[in-house]
């Protein structure tokens, strides 16, 4: 028992010697975000209530901003879903039916600093996916993919709004608007807006 705590206690130690950071950082400055419902241009009614209301969850839950109305909003969180299409991704042996099928939402949107009117992020195309079993032997329905995806995409846009994934960061306390913000910099060195390459095992 007491070399398994003196060796979680090293870890600890060495986690922290090599700048080891669970905590997200995520841009300072700002206070609150709406997010109304996405726009949805696809025929699969409902998926812009459930991108949603996952989106306001993982805001609430992984950020340090809480969802207001748009009125006492400082920055406000948009979008659009813009496709939902699906693939075959194998077939079964016998009478050559769908067998595994997935399916890939694309959404637009963009992330807008209020009292600038200046966009902190804009992204277009921005895509997710889910799959599902529809074979008589599983009976998946399409909606087990489209769950998998809203909260894939709903991860994903949060993760977006990191100060590290950011092409520019907030304008500065005392910055004039529409005066150019400096690049975002990156912990790594790479180019603004890129997201930093997965260190080697």
């Amino acid at each position: 028992m007491t070399h398994r705590c003196a060796a979680a206690v090293l870890a600890c130690f060495v986690l922290a010697g090599c700048g080891y950071n669970s905590k997200e950082l995520y841009p300072e400055g700002y206070r609150t975000v709406s997010a109304p419902i996405f726009e949805n241009l696809t025929f699969y009614r409902g998926v812009e209530f459930k991108l949603t209301e996952a989106l306001v969850k993982e805001i609430e839950k992984r950020t340090p901003y809480k969802v207001v109305a748009s009125g006492a909003a400082d920055t406000r969180l948009t979008g659009t879903i813009t496709s939902i299409e699906q693939s075959l991704l194998s077939r079964r042996r016998d009478g050559n039916v769908p067998d595994e099928l997935e399916l890939t939402l694309t959404v637009n949107f963009e992330w807008q600093d209020l009292r600038t009117g200046r966009p902190i992020i804009d992204r277009r195309g921005f895509s997710s996916v889910g799959r599902y079993i529809p074979a008589r032997s599983v009976g998946e329905p399409v909606q087990i993919a489209q769950y998998q995806a809203v909260q894939s995409m709903a991860r994903d846009i949060v993760s977006a709004m990191r100060s590290d994934w950011l092409t520019a960061p907030p304008p500065a306390e005392g910055q004039a608007e529409g005066q150019p913000a400096s690049p975002a910099a990156t912990p790594s060195g790479e180019a603004p807006g890129e997201a930093p390459e997965a260190a080697e095992e």
